[in-house]
């Protein structure tokens, strides 16, 4: 099949001019001509898109499509250009900011895709890193108007990102730019970087003030965006409208539900006794389920990746080509605590890569609340989905392939992934089987935070975990858990569920890390991951590692 039709080169022509105002989603998509660029974060720049998103739907609106899979096509550009117009029109982008995601995350986090090999790409390096001041503050300008409208993210995003970028700049934690300028082995390379990030440093530091002394004290108090912004973003990130009370209704019950398999789970660990707490701490004191060390866990991660792509595709259960069964598991230049996947370049010369941030401090790792992030970040999770999509060039068009994500679907085959793994047998030890149940109770607490929160419900009367009725709104101290947590993966002991379930638990004070502090990850670090990245078997792996991949190859499925 040729995809050629007249909604293929609209929407191909649309991504031709997205990346010329989003060089940085450019790099991190793998499509080269723009890694010394950064985006335009000004007010005019967020009119240039919606002009751009504008422009492009009316002319999908009248364009004829010839078949089904052009019908498809000219539906997803469609419904996806829409509800990003629709939120650009709100200043929803514009204004909302947060420790996660937001335009000065953006600007730090595209250097951890960009090479050093030539010439050219440190020249790239050069010129971005001349450019971050400016990025920096033509973002400043728009969160000024935007609070001139009377928008202003709430006070506890922008704590928290100021609290990140302290980290990055190396007020609380490691130098992100002294680490960057230290991967240039090159005297004469590094002598031209060196000043540039320097400049950088400097101008994060001068954001992060100016959003704890300009910024924070505009902001509300309060967390809840209200209906009309959560219903914008709930369609942008399930591609359709839902009934917010009846999804909230649903979370209480999917929580009962998992947590009730939990209890199950964890008796079949500790003798019978359904306390989930006890169950960890159980699993945290067992030599089997836990790495120490970075370095470790990242050569342990490599490795489990490896044999889990190989078995599936061996399996039979997915045609998996030669060409993406290539992942890499690697440490992240931060200690922000996340664990993220980064797609394969257009060409596959990047591959895809699961990245993990530690955070600062972290040494012990537990395997069995980790192997189920694996699955959901690299195969048969997102690295699946995202590289098997990019060789669909006979049913996809390129900016399908490439710029096409909805959240509702990426995201919902990633937690469908974790649970087929179940399915399949991957999860035959009890320990891992409780770290899948822990992360998608994860998922169901978010539910009933985020639409609680945000819409300010009431708890309701006849909820299945007994929570006593109260003012609208989850408890806040549910509200504090829940930031905390998805700012930070769980490291050993309590489980995310227990954290996050209502007013449910305070993060556990044994969640602990050794003296030994966070150490950013080098180049060395990194070469090593790529060699170690496919291991035949467990003979060259190191003696801290052994002992939790032999119990992974002998409690998963042949």
């Amino acid at each position: 099949m040729t995809v050629d039709g007249e909604i293929d080169r609209l929407s191909d022509a649309y991504l031709s001019e997205l990346v010329k105002l989003r060089p940085t989603f450019a790099t991190t998509v793998g499509i080269a001509g723009h890694d010394g660029q950064y985006p335009d974060y000004s007010p005019a720049g967020y009119e240039a898109q919606l002009t751009l998103t504008r422009r492009t739907a009316t002319r999908a609106r009248v364009t004829p499509t010839d078949d089904q899979r052009e019908y498809v096509a000219k539906a997803t550009l469609l419904e996806r250009l829409e509800v990003e117009a629709d939120l650009l029109e709100a200043g929803i982008p514009q204004h909302q900011l947060g420790a996660v995601i937001s335009p000065a995350r953006e600007i730090r986090q595209v250097y951890d895709l960009m090479d050093w090999r030539s010439d050219e790409e440190v020249e790239n390096i050069a010129a971005r890193l001349g450019g971050v001041a400016q990025a920096l503050a033509s973002y400043r300008t728009t969160l000024s108007d935007q609070a001139a409208l009377g928008r202003v993210a709430p006070i506890r995003q922008i704590e928290g990102l100021a609290q990140r970028i302290a980290r990055w700049t190396g007020t609380d934690a490691h130098d992100f730019f002294t680490d960057l300028v230290g991967q240039e082995a090159d005297p004469g390379r590094r002598a031209m970087i060196e000043p540039l990030a320097a400049d950088a440093r400097r101008a994060y530091d001068e954001f992060g003030t100016w959003l704890t002394t300009e910024l924070a004290p505009r902001a509300p108090d309060h967390d809840a965006c209200g209906r009309d912004a959560y219903e914008l973003g709930a369609r942008l990130f399930l591609g359709t409208n839902i009934n917010l009370e009846e999804t909230y209704l649903w979370g209480w019950h999917e929580l009962h539900r998992i947590e009730t398999e939990m209890q199950r789970t964890a008796a079949r660990l500790n003798n019978g006794d359904t306390n989930i707490r006890s169950a960890t701490q159980l699993l945290d004191n067992d030599p089997d389920h836990t790495v120490h060390g970075q370095s470790a866990f990242i050569e342990w991660m490599n490795y489990a990746a490896h044999e889990t792509t190989a078995k599936l595709s061996a399996g039979g259960y997915f045609d998996i080509p030669p060409s993406i069964q290539r992942l890499r598991v690697r440490l992240a230049p931060t200690s922000d605590g996340a664990m993220y996947y980064t797609r394969p370049s257009e060409d596959l010369t990047r591959p895809g890569e699961v990245w993990w941030s530690p955070p600062a401090g972290q040494a012990r790792f537990a395997t069995w609340s980790m192997i189920t992030d694996l699955y959901h970040e690299g195969v048969p999770g997102h690295h699946l989905q995202r590289a098997y999509a990019l060789l669909r060039s006979d049913l996809l068009n390129r900016w399908q392939r490439l710029a096409c994500w909805v959240s509702g679907h990426g995201e919902g085959w990633a937690m469908y992934a974790e649970r087929l793994m179940d399915e399949l047998g991957y999860l035959r030890d009890p320990a891992n089987k409780l770290g899948m149940l822990d992360a998608q109770a994860l998922r169901a607490a978010r539910v009933v935070v985020d639409i609680g929160m945000h819409l300010q419900l009431k708890v309701p009367n006849d909820n299945p975990l007994r929570f006593a009725p109260a003012k609208p709104g989850p408890p806040n101290l549910a509200t504090n858990s829940c930031t905390h947590t998805a700012a930070c993966a769980p490291t050993t002991s309590a489980p995310r569920s227990i954290v996050i379930s209502a007013g449910l638990a305070k993060p556990s004070p044994t969640r602990s890390a050794n003296a030994s502090g966070f150490r950013p990850a080098t180049r060395a670090d990194n070469a090593k991951a790529a060699t170690s990245t496919f291991k035949p078997s467990t003979a060259t792996l190191s003696a801290s590692v052994r002992s939790a991949s032999n119990r992974y190859v002998r409690l998963s499925t042949a």
